[in-house]
């Protein structure tokens, strides 16, 4: 399946890879497939690109890497959704947003993921997280527009 999107171009995709968000993202309500890119210059990033908007890409990366103390605090309810076998099989990523020349990833609406059932979550936690956490990555990252 290929589809065309404003950030990566062409991109062919297969059906196996799509993830359902059934209620989709903050701000993306209309926005409920989605393939999760690989940063073609950065593996520290990756690229959840909506399959029905193709000018809607948003950066992502795993909280194991820059943060691995993060602890995520949800109500049990929160993930019945996503059909987990066991919870800790959810697979967690950060949102990354990008202000004048700061790279910050808000630690308090995380997406979750089951892999194995493609289907996704955005979660809103029950703790007190920051909504914009300065990253002070182990290595520079820079989003840039391929994939």
């Amino acid at each position: 399946m290929q589809i065309n999107t404003s950030r990566f171009g062409a991109v062919t995709i297969e059906v196996d890879d799509i993830l359902l968000f059934p209620n989709g993202l903050i701000g993306f309500d209309d926005c409920r497939h989605w393939v999760l890119l690989a940063d073609a210059d950065n593996a520290a990033i990756g690229w959840l690109q909506s399959i029905t908007r193709g000018d809607v890409a948003m950066a992502v990366l795993s909280p194991r890497r820059f943060l691995p103390d993060y602890r995520l605090r949800l109500k049990r309810g929160q993930l019945l959704p996503l059909e987990l076998s066991q919870f800790d099989q959810a697979y967690v990523l950060l949102l990354v947003n990008k202000t004048d020349w700061q790279l910050t990833v808000n630690l308090k609406a995380p997406l979750i993921i089951n892999l194995d059932r493609r289907l996704g979550r955005q979660v809103i936690s029950s703790d007190e997280q920051p909504l914009a956490l300065e990253l002070s990555p182990p290595q520079p990252i820079a989003l840039r527009k391929s994939a």
